[in-house]
């Protein structure tokens, strides 16, 4: 059920009607009947993977909370951790990875592995991602087990966001699930304004740029001298798709009275890779952060690694070496977090890489920019720390968006090789082919300024939001059906085209 969809809306307005008529301490019970609902609505076959994830977090959970209570050891206490992520990370890893890896090892051996026949479940890494760091914070007593594995099923498979994200804690979720929840004017008007943007951004400026996005890639001999453009098109869609699946998870969940974590942050105005990465997928960098980088950076073993980096390279490189290091497995994790091919772990390396290296020159610039009179506040400073970020961010979709390394390197060399501009009027644009072209492109183009106006106001600290809120309701009511006749409008008229990010 797509979240663009007639039907989605249907589904939505349905459970809002459900959920605000029953009595307020079955609304939770109405929003996990709904969820599995949603979730068996793209096949029952699913439902397993999320049961058996749920099921066996809640245990170990459980299992925790018993031991300490005991007054287990430690080590007994990180045993169990260590086997509850085993088991929940490992159905993600065999149900995601074992084809590749059958497939890489009967290349290397010449055999004929026919491997695990198994359906890709929905959603499969953010549900697993959410519940361990659930487990996690139980682990380290951030939170307390939940002693209801309904109560514990519901954060699991909270249905706006289990396809997509965000990743949310069980912290900040647990009560907003359970508290008494009333019709509330605000959380209608702003859910809808939420929702009405993401359709925008999705069915509009997403799926237009992807018309030329994917002709290019589909047929790069064909489109070669376009491959830059191809890149421009494939970011442009890859943002507008991802944040506009967001909006409206975001404004859908607030309308049962439920705020989600925010997943972006105007991530194409970052100064640095680091500063992108805080931007964007929020909720998957503060996971890393938190479930990977600080117990990799806090372990022993990282401890004297680092004392050993004091000892050759003195003081101030030892102290960065150590998190250049954890910079580097962090996104090797997330790139194969992406998908089990090459190239992912060389899309995680790069970006790896980059921080790490600018890690390992921070000294280096403040001196460059010290013997240059740069204090980085200047506002040309400023833009050109976005354009340079901005350039190298999309450099890097070149791995993302090709299907294999050799497909990326071709496009890298058509890009600084080729040049031909007419090739993308050959492009048919929807259903009204070639001849809707600078149509398409003049959409692309003033819906992504639009993008970078808001985003940039949002900079500044000037919310949208906040001045339609101020609107009466004709006002805010005409902003509405204005962004809904857009849509029906100036959607795209090619084929349907599903979230980029609901495969992972």
């Amino acid at each position: 059920m797509s979240l663009v969809s007639n039907t989605f809306l249907l589904f939505v307005l349905l459970a809002l009607i459900v959920y605000y008529l029953v009595p307020k301490r079955f609304q939770w019970i109405v929003l996990l009947l709904f969820s599995y609902v949603y979730y068996m609505w793209g096949g029952p076959k699913y439902v397993f993977y999320i049961l058996f994830s749920t099921v066996t977090v809640y245990s170990f959970g459980r299992l925790i909370t018993r031991l300490e209570e005991t007054g287990a050891s430690k080590k007994t206490l990180k045993l169990t951790v260590a086997a509850g992520l085993i088991v929940n990370l490992g159905m993600l890893g065999i149900v995601k990875y074992s084809a590749p890896f059958t497939a890489l090892f009967n290349s290397l051996t010449g055999t004929q592995h026919a491997g695990l026949n198994l359906v890709f479940p929905l959603g499969i890494s953010f549900y697993t991602f959410q519940s361990s760091g659930y487990l996690l914070d139980v682990y380290w007593d951030r939170v307390k087990a939940e002693k209801n594995i309904f109560r514990f099923a519901l954060f699991v498979s909270f249905f706006p966001q289990l396809l997509q994200g965000p990743i949310g804690k069980f912290g900040k979720l647990h009560h907003q699930f359970f508290e008494e929840h009333r019709p509330d004017k605000e959380n209608f008007r702003y859910g809808m304004y939420r929702i009405l943007t993401g359709f925008a951004k999705k069915m509009i400026i997403a799926d237009w740029a992807g018309v030329f996005a994917d002709a290019i890639w589909a047929d790069m001999d064909m489109y070669n001298g376009i491959a830059l453009f191809g890149l421009l098109f494939y970011g442009i869609q890859l943002y507008a798709d991802f944040s506009g699946a967001m909006d409206v998870v975001i404004g859908t969940a607030r309308l049962f009275g439920i705020e989600l974590d925010e997943n972006f942050r105007r991530p194409y105005l970052a100064t640095s890779i680091a500063d992108f990465w805080k931007r964007w997928h929020i909720t998957l960098g503060d996971w890393m952060m938190n479930y990977v980088f600080y117990p990799i950076s806090l372990s022993k073993w990282m401890m004297g690694f680092a004392k050993h980096t004091k000892r050759i390279f003195g003081r101030r490189m030892g102290r960065v070496i150590p998190i250049a290091l954890a910079d580097i497995i962090v996104f090797f994790f997330v790139g194969i977090w992406h998908g089990a091919s090459m190239k992912y772990v060389v899309y995680g390396f790069l970006n790896g890489g980059i921080i790490a290296f600018s890690e390992l020159l921070t000294y280096q610039y403040r001196d460059w920019k010290k013997a240059l009179h740069i204090s980085g506040k200047e506002t040309w400073w400023h833009i050109f720390m976005i354009v340079r970020t901005f350039i190298i961010v999309n450099l890097r979709w070149f791995f993302d968006r090709s299907d294999t390394l050799g497909e990326a390197g071709y496009m890298i060399r058509c890009a600084f090789t080729h040049f031909d501009p007419s090739q993308l009027f050959q492009i048919p644009a929807g259903s009204a082919g070639t001849a809707f072209v600078p149509y398409a492109l003049l959409i692309i183009a003033v819906g992504s300024i639009l993008m970078v106006i808001l985003g940039t106001m949002q900079e500044m600290g000037k919310e949208p939001y906040e001045k339609v809120k101020a609107m009466p309701a004709f006002g805010v009511f005409a902003v509405y059906a204005v962004l809904f006749v857009m849509i029906g409008f100036l959607g795209s008229t090619a084929a349907p085209r599903g979230f980029i990010y609901a495969q992972f």
